[in-house]
């Protein structure tokens, strides 16, 4: 019974201090290693401490009181956790360390990447390459991620200060992805460039991850401050993208009630400029607003969590009462792979905002049910894919559907047995962050062969 106790004091421990240590490299102002150095002197406070009779929570809290340069960071990590005992201890009545000046010196480096990312994707069409001509849709859909996505890691790595090795392997890997998209020789119709325009941005987009944790990509802390953003970035472009449909109908109304078509102006220039500059103004907004849209982020996982698990279920219940396969055409088995990408992005988000500290619950048993229910028709469609693999024999779009399906089987089932042994008290919620966050690599992995092997494999089909 007294190990039992220890053990939890110690796993308690660990999750203020891994809250704490979360909340120190959400801040920009301090560099992670030195973030890390700042966590050994508040380690070596603790031990102190406790070595003189305290309770590791009151060690903790004592210890963080101490550490005088983080009086202001303190402060804020208490005004974020006042339902604590950081309040009472942490809380004087300084202000709030000002954040605008900040803004203000990464405003125009924002402006200039927002710019350079916007004009990028107008440059093919000084080579006679027509973005809306149904004869060049298949270059744009093969380097639609090329036009925004060096610009933004161009402002991370001005953002983070990394050193010239990192942006040598930046550079690297975006000239690689571009002549994986342009020098091969692809058919408008064929299989292969669909695959390479849905994998190149994923491919690329882990390429910004390592731009965004500095290039410490091996720390899982990192990686996870990275998913955050991810999921963080995602609404804020949706937002924006409402916001620029809206002023789209404004456009194309006030000059039609002066006789005047935007219609050219809208799709040439408003519509693919906009998109590109806002990925950037996203990238922007989530750094800059950070405590806004972290309050957003987990209502919005709390919301459909149960509604998609509610969706799934239905569907199983529906799969065993018809006794009907499913479908595996090339538009239901993209379906299916969103579907589990959002299972497991709604998982993702509900990771890394709980509250490490926090005992299993609810929501943690309905997020379990959604894994599983999500595993068993990832099994299903593998079912549906191998048979049709096996009647039709391989091709690029059965393929790497297979190979999809089979990296997400395995990360559902893992986070399964992670989840179970979590709510069962047999393992910490932080072993199930550190497998979704090394799984990182798997993703990127898997997307780089699809742009690089499978032309090769399949012969440019």
């Amino acid at each position: 019974m007294t190990v039992d106790r220890d053990r939890d004091r110690d796993h308690d421990l660990e999750g203020q201090i891994a809250e704490w240590r979360a909340y120190m490299h959400r801040r920009r102002e301090l560099h992670h290693t030195d973030a890390e150095e700042l966590e050994d002197h508040l380690r070596s406070r603790i031990s102190e401490l406790t070595e003189g009779g305290l309770r590791d929570d009151e060690a903790f809290l004592i210890a963080v009181k101490r550490m005088g340069s983080l009086d202001e960071l303190s402060r804020e990590f208490a005004r974020e956790h006042s339902e604590r005992l950081w309040k009472q201890l942490v809380l004087p009545a300084e202000p709030d360390a000002p954040t605008a000046a900040r803004s203000r010196r990464e405003l125009p480096v924002m402006v200039l990447c927002a710019a350079v990312a916007a004009l990028a994707i107008k440059v093919p069409g000084w080579f006679g390459l027509d973005l809306s001509g149904e004869d060049d849709a298949g270059f744009y859909a093969r380097n639609i991620s090329l036009f925004a996505l060096p610009a933004l890691a161009a402002y991370f790595a001005w953002q983070r200060r990394v050193g010239l090795r990192v942006i040598a392997v930046l550079a690297s890997l975006f000239v690689l992805g571009a002549v994986a998209a342009n020098v091969y020789p692809l058919a408008d119709d064929s299989q292969s460039i669909v695959l390479a325009a849905i994998h190149l941005p994923i491919a690329l987009w882990l390429v910004v991850g390592v731009a965004y944790v500095g290039g410490d990509w091996r720390s899982d802390r990192r990686r996870m401050d990275f998913i955050r953003f991810t999921g963080e970035w995602l609404i804020y472009f949706a937002l924006l993208g409402l916001g620029g449909g809206v002023l789209t109908v404004f456009t194309a109304g006030t000059f039609k009630a002066i006789g005047l078509d935007a219609g050219e102006f809208i799709g040439s220039w408003l519509l693919p400029c906009g998109a590109m500059a806002a990925v950037i103004v996203s990238a922007w907004l989530v750094e800059a607003k950070q405590s806004v849209i972290e309050n957003m982020a987990p209502v919005l996982t709390r919301v459909f969590t149960p509604l998609f698990a509610a969706t799934l279920l239905a569907f199983l219940v529906a799969v065993i009462w018809t006794n009907n396969g499913i479908d595996v055409e090339r538009d239901v088995l993209i379906l299916f792979d969103l579907l589990l990408v959002i299972v497991l992005g709604l998982l993702l988000y509900a990771i890394s905002a709980r509250d490490l500290t926090a005992r299993p619950g609810l929501f943690d048993r309905l997020q379990l049910a959604l894994v599983v229910s999500a595993l068993i028709i990832d099994v299903l469609v593998l079912v549906a894919i191998t048979g049709r693999i096996t009647e039709w024999g391989f091709s690029p779009n059965k393929t790497a559907a297979l190979g999809e399906n089979l990296i997400l089987l395995t990360n559902l089932a893992w986070s399964a047995w992670l989840f179970l042994g979590f709510i069962r008290g047999r393992m910490p919620f932080a072993s199930l962050e550190r497998w979704q966050t090394r799984y990182l690599t798997v993703y990127a992995v898997w997307a780089w062969a699809v742009v690089l092997a499978f032309p090769l494999v399949f012969d440019f089909a």
